[in-house]
């Protein structure tokens, strides 16, 4: 016999063809992961067999197929009326009176012991949450519904829901047959999150497609804000497998603006009985969840992933009262997964532009055209094919006019609301939550919206020229020395992490410190003593964090260990900081504390500085980042490069410090390599590699340096060459020094990125490792292998 309404615990991932993907994920959850520690609301749902029995009252699903039988679904105007009326027809309709009493009857026995219990009614189709396919956002949910009548029209605001303009557009587009898909409620018990948290997590990284992380995003009050891409989440990366071992595992957090939340209103006379308020300001510059908190929900997504054997896309949220966390949906997360991992595709800017504006980056496309800002709904019919489309936020209801964009930017949204995903899907790039966008880009102006540079998306002004590289991982022949990565950006490591590599042979920490920190290491130290006017830009910077001090140590530790678990278990070498004086100065505070010196490039920079009383505490802050994630965090795969050392005894002094600091060297595994980048190191190479474990070739300075020249002049610039004779004694000189010695020996240097020759020179004269930016590894790859060498 056909059931109307089952329980939540009765059902499972089987039956997904009787109450749809999520109600079908709920019960699956609810029956076999809460010993697990996986915490799901309670609650009930009614059945495809429902859904079809109310259709066929009065004639309903006739005029339905009807009317969506003659619908243009291009044509959006036309779209819009036909979707609106046939909804009307539904909430008109009332219920067949079995489906009625029994909805009656579960109502009840939910809310047996809290007459005044808040439910939500949320859509499951039949047909969505395959592995191939995401009907994210196409049908409605309602919040803190109380009483039957709510409840009654609530179920029937889902069903309509079906028959919404983006879901009628989307089923269209992925070829669904409208006629078997079917609308199931699911009657949950709401949880309290006004007072507290929620929001979205994936167990995959959504940009990358790199498995090895959790991606969790939070913000205040109810989680709709976050899922319809209002609000501007905190975000999160935890490491799986650190994790598991039982240490501190969070990489990543970026504080969000989080300036609105949703919380629950005393009204139910709509149905959707919540209201929308500002944070406080206080509020706001504090990360919406504990560290403690993130590491229980990847916990708990961890579980759900490896019950399914997929990456699962998953909303969450905290309740105020019990201070729990519930998991409230559970998907199969369905564009990245479904990817080929063989296919390497790269989008490159082949010429740089004014940035006029930046948000936050879905996918790693570039598209370019004329901008259409759009207000509303009802101006979709403006956007045309190759428009990149501007709004506030893409809500789902978007979906039939986005896939005809080149690009979308929007003010407001974080990258797991629906319209990232639907984004992603459609293969289009956004750049989302950029705050001000509809007001500085102006109609019919053209601009090119790059996703190809990290987190952060920019949009540029003009068509910027572009282009698209493609190779698969099966195209790459053997080459008999290691290739490793200079990867300074911890936005692209996942991305990174991908291509066919040995690691990373150069992370540079002044690139973390430019473009995490921004300010002066001394600033923070002395933060009490600073200038009215730098203290208070300052303390914006540090915002979410205990104090400055530890903002500094923390960030460089998200930095680093990112990059470390990328590649884990493959060896990441990170080099001390190595700004000149200039550079410091450039950062907030910065003039504060740096000399003014006419030659920075031969100043106050590397080995020198990191010994110098006037430097040394800020230095003691690198060792402590470094420490925390070598010791604590567990990424062995860490070693540490000393750049710019000039004698010998500075060498001596340099690893004394660092030992001092609890980074000795040969402990825990720890080797210490230094850059061989002064004529002096190769000379006298043998002396400076009693103190290291092996040197890494850093060619531009040496070459600079060698040849006595400025590689920033552009008077003597075309003199600058890598395989000027002279370089290429040295670079022969320290090779067989290493070689002799039984120590690595590799180059992290532009050079081999520039010269693929010169890449093959290297390969000859025996070198263990060449590290080429991630532009040029496959076409450096596949140089050095049609050269023939023999092997």
């Amino acid at each position: 016999m056909e059931e109307y309404i089952i329980w939540f615990e009765n059902l499972g991932i089987a039956d997904v063809d009787r109450v749809g993907g999520k109600n079908a994920s709920l019960g699956e959850m609810i029956s076999n992961l809460a010993n697990a520690g996986v915490t799901v609301p309670g609650g009930f749902a009614t059945t495809a067999f429902a859904y079809r029995e109310f259709l066929a009252k009065d004639g309903l699903k006739e005029r339905i197929d009807e009317a969506l039988d003659a619908l243009d679904i291009n044509d959006v105007n036309e779209l819009a009326r036909v979707g609106a009326k046939i909804r009307k027809w539904i909430i008109e309709t009332p219920f067949p009176s079995a489906l009625e009493k029994e909805l009656e009857t579960a109502y009840d026995a939910l809310r047996k012991d809290n007459s005044n219990l808040a439910v939500a009614v949320r859509s499951s189709a039949t047909a969505e949450d395959l592995p191939d396919a995401s009907f994210a956002g196409q049908q409605e949910t309602f919040l803190n519904i109380v009483g039957l009548d709510q409840v009654k029209l609530a179920v029937k605001e889902v069903f309509a829901s079906l028959f919404n303009d983006r879901a009628i557009s989307y089923r269209v587009h992925h070829g669904f047959d409208h006629k078997l898909v079917a609308l199931s409620a699911g009657i949950q018990k709401m949880v309290r999150s006004e007072t507290a948290s929620s929001g979205v997590m994936f167990t995959l990284d959504t940009e990358s497609g790199f498995r090895d992380v959790v991606f969790i995003t939070s913000s205040y009050g109810l989680g709709e804000t976050v899922v319809q891409g209002a609000v501007n989440p905190d975000e999160f990366y935890v490491h799986k497998q650190t994790l598991e071992a039982g240490r501190p595992a969070v990489l990543r957090r970026n504080l969000g603006s989080k300036a609105i939340k949703m919380v629950y209103s005393g009204s139910q006379e709509t149905g959707r009985s919540v209201d929308t308020v500002k944070v406080e300001p206080e509020e706001r510059g504090r990360f919406s969840i504990t560290d403690a908190e993130v590491s229980e929900l990847a916990r708990q997504a961890i579980t759900i992933e490896r019950h399914y054997q997929r990456p699962m896309d998953i909303e969450w949220a905290k309740d105020g009262d019990d201070g729990l966390i519930y998991i409230v949906q559970a998907r199969p997360e369905t564009v990245k997964s479904r990817a080929s991992a063989n296919v390497m595709e790269r989008y490159l800017l082949k010429e740089q532009g004014k940035i006029i504006i930046e948000g936050r980056s879905i996918g790693h496309k570039i598209g370019s055209g004329p901008v259409k800002v759009i207000t509303s709904l009802n101006e979709m019919d403006r956007v045309q094919p190759g428009d990149v489309l501007v709004t506030d936020m893409t809500d789902p209801d978007w979906e039939p006019v986005m896939k005809r964009a080149s690009a979308i930017v929007t003010d407001r949204g974080g990258r797991t609301c629906h319209a990232a995903i639907i984004a992603r899907e459609l293969g289009i790039p956004a750049v989302v939550g950029c705050g001000d966008a509809t007001d500085i880009l102006k109609d019919g102006q053209f601009v090119t919206v790059s996703c190809a540079e990290g987190d952060t998306g920019m949009i540029y002004e003009g068509s910027l020229d572009f282009e698209l590289r493609e190779n698969t991982v099966e195209s790459m022949p053997a080459i008999p020395f290691k290739i490793m990565m200079n990867v300074g950006n911890p936005d692209r490591a996942f991305d990174f992490q991908s291509l066919p590599n040995e690691g990373v042979g150069l992370a540079r920490l002044e690139f973390i410190i430019n473009r995490m920190i921004g300010v002066h290491p001394k600033a923070l130290l002395n933060f009490d003593g600073l200038p009215r006017d730098i203290r208070q830009t300052v303390e914006k910077r540090i915002s979410g964090y205990s104090s400055p001090v530890d903002f500094y140590v923390d960030k460089l530790v998200e930095g680093i260990s990112t990059l470390a678990a990328a590649f884990t278990p493959k060896k990441v070498i990170v080099r001390l900081s190595d700004f000149k004086s200039n550079e410091y100065a450039n950062l907030i505070g910065g003039t504060l504390y740096e000399p003014d010196e006419e030659n920075p490039m031969l100043g106050f920079r590397g080995a020198s500085r990191y010994i110098s009383e006037t430097f040394r505490d800020c230095f003691e802050l690198e060792c402590r980042a470094l420490k925390k994630v070598r010791d604590e965090m567990g990424f062995n795969n860490v070693e540490i490069m000393v750049p710019f050392v000039r004698t010998v005894g500075e060498a001596r002094q340099v690893v004394e410090l660092l030992a001092e600091n609890g980074l000795k060297r040969g402990e825990n595994g720890l080797r210490l390599i230094m850059m061989c980048e002064l004529p002096a190191n190769a000379i006298l190479a043998d002396e400076f590699l009693e103190s290291f474990d092996g040197f890494s070739i850093g060619s531009n300075d040496l070459t600079q340096l060698t040849l006595g020249l400025d590689r920033d002049s552009g008077i003597v610039a075309h003199l600058f060459d890598e395989r000027n004779d002279a370089v290429k004694a040295l670079l022969s000189n320290a090779i067989k020094a290493c070689k002799k010695a039984d120590k690595y020996i590799g180059i992290c240097g532009q050079g081999p990125s520039d010269h693929p020759d010169l890449a093959k020179w290297l390969m000859d004269q025996g070198i263990d490792s060449v590290s080429l930016n991630p532009d040029s590894v496959l076409d450096t790859w596949f140089f050095l292998a049609e050269e023939h060498v023999d092997f």
